[in-house]
């Protein structure tokens, strides 16, 4: 293969390695000089005046007038379309100035100058092939910030707050997505106002991650909420809840738990649909975990849900967590929930707290799910509003 060939196949590949479009430009710089000599830069277009060269590879002092190449970029484009290039000699030394432009819009001028001699076509059709690559990367570049601003504000839609429960009932809620370009993806947590002072805390985990399993966590959590509003025990919500799913095609499967929170009898009632039991840290900080009859997960159609009530007093804080809070691969689930169980919380006497250390100890930050966790406690003075 001649070394032409060789070093244009090089430069062309050093170009858009990033969806970064400053970086696009500075890798363009650097291939135009490493195939042309002299010095390259950009020329922004649409500026006025104040027009400038940015990603400037080599000595700017040989580079010639920007508004003198802006000028001659935009003639060049007008009579020779997109792909239009432009040599002239500015002063003492001679300039090419190449569009970067690509299915008809133009991204800026690339600008080569050098005091060795004029650029021959072959040069100047090799920066004609190296900006028509740069444009391609930023054109990407630019789409691709484009829909991740439009997915941030549709994850930001679906991240409502959970509802406030009865002021007999006090609760702290942490939200962990997985990843970092994540705002939202299938954990939830929610809190619905019941009659006589009750509260339902619910937590759900969809299948899979991201936008695609936000948009159906949002859909069980309107379902949830509607159906608790008919003030039905846990096991039947979530019977409704399964039903519902069932039948709208292609609604990700789900786990989910339903506590019941009953402050003036000192109860709850659990229903899990495939989902981990929840924990009870007593007033010594001991961790336990409770025993729930499991169905299967929702969207199944299959049901047989079955509630477990137990006393709760206002000495104890009930956790309610997603998998990803303790499930680590390679490990089996009965050793990542004695890890959790492990855990003494004698330090921590507040539910922020406890959600603090519970999430250190688990090295949550760096779980490979998403997390969601709500730790509940009842009053230690109830009796204020327990009506709706």
């Amino acid at each position: 293969m001649p070394a032409e060939l060789v070093a244009l196949g090089e430069a062309s590949a050093a170009i858009g390695t990033t969806l970064d479009e400053n970086t696009t430009r500075v890798e363009l710089t650097r291939a135009a000089v490493g195939l042309v000599g002299g010095t390259a830069a950009v020329l922004e277009v649409g500026r006025e005046g104040d027009a400038g060269y940015e990603a400037v590879s080599g000595d700017p002092a040989v580079l010639p007038d920007a508004r003198w190449a802006g000028s001659v970029a935009r003639e060049a484009v007008d009579t020779e379309g997109s792909g239009g290039v432009a040599a002239a000699y500015r002063g003492a030394w001679p300039a090419l100035c190449v569009p970067i432009a690509a299915h008809g819009h133009c991204y800026g001028v690339l600008t080569c100058a050098r005091a060795e001699g004029p650029f021959t076509a072959a040069e100047a059709t090799l920066m004609v092939f190296l900006a028509g690559q740069a444009a391609s990367h930023i054109r990407h570049a630019r789409e691709h910030t484009a829909v991740s601003s439009i997915v941030g504000k549709l994850q930001r839609a679906l991240l409502a707050e959970p509802g406030r429960p009865h002021p007999n009932l006090n609760i702290a809620i942490r939200y962990l997505p997985v990843g970092h370009s994540t705002l939202i993806g299938g954990d939830w947590c929610e809190t619905v106002r019941l009659h006589f002072g009750r509260t339902l805390l619910v937590v759900g985990d969809v299948m899979g991650h991201g936008l695609e399993a936000a948009v159906d966590m949002n859909a069980y959590r309107s379902s949830l909420r509607y159906i608790a509003s008919t003030d039905l025990p846990p096991h039947r919500v979530l019977r409704q809840l399964d039903e519902a799913a069932s039948e709208e095609p292609g609604r990700r499967p789900a786990t989910c738990l339903i506590v019941q929170v009953d402050p003036n009898r000192g109860q709850v009632t659990l229903a899990s649909a495939g989902h981990l039991p929840p924990a009870v840290i007593d007033g010594a900080g001991r961790t336990s975990l409770l025993p729930v009859p499991v169905g299967p997960p929702l969207g199944t159609g299959l049901g047989g849900y079955e509630p477990a009530t137990y006393r709760l007093d206002a000495s104890q804080t009930l956790v309610l967590f997603t998998d990803g809070l303790v499930e680590r691969r390679g490990e089996d689930i009965d050793r990542s929930l004695n890890r959790l169980s492990d855990i003494d919380f004698k330090g921590a006497p507040g539910l922020e707290d406890i959600l603090d250390t519970m999430l250190a100890r688990l090295d949550a930050r760096r779980a490979e799910d998403d997390v969601a966790v709500l730790a509940a406690r009842l009053q230690q003075h109830p009796g204020s509003d327990t009506g709706q």
